[in-house]
């Protein structure tokens, strides 16, 4: 991963861009001993090593399970039933601004 660092911040450098260290996520994937592999560091700073993280609206974590993205989207899923419920019932649009709030 090293070299593909050094890489992309050859291309960086060469575009005349630079990499945002505070933005950029290591995570390692599958079941392998993260503890035993080294840490991405740049001249700007060290990149942050995460377990879990957001991509694209899809939340990721190490093992590729779909287990936080799930539980996240039947929340979702249970507060818009909640709310077409609501404006079934004839509550007032205003009303409803209060309950997607909460």
């Amino acid at each position: 991963m090293t070299d593909y660092l050094s890489s992309l911040l050859t291309w960086t450098a060469d575009n005349d861009m630079q990499l945002n260290t505070s933005k950029t996520k290591e995570m390692v994937l599958g079941r392998s001993d993260s503890t035993s592999i080294p840490s991405l560091s740049t001249p700007a700073g060290p990149i942050q090593r995460v377990a879990t993280l957001k991509l694209l609206g899809i939340h990721l974590d190490a093992g590729l399970s779909w287990t936080i993205h799930i539980t996240i989207v039947s929340k979702a899923s249970k507060r818009l039933y909640f709310l077409k419920q609501l404006r079934r019932a004839g509550v007032p649009p205003q009303q409803l601004l209060h309950f997607i709030r909460q």
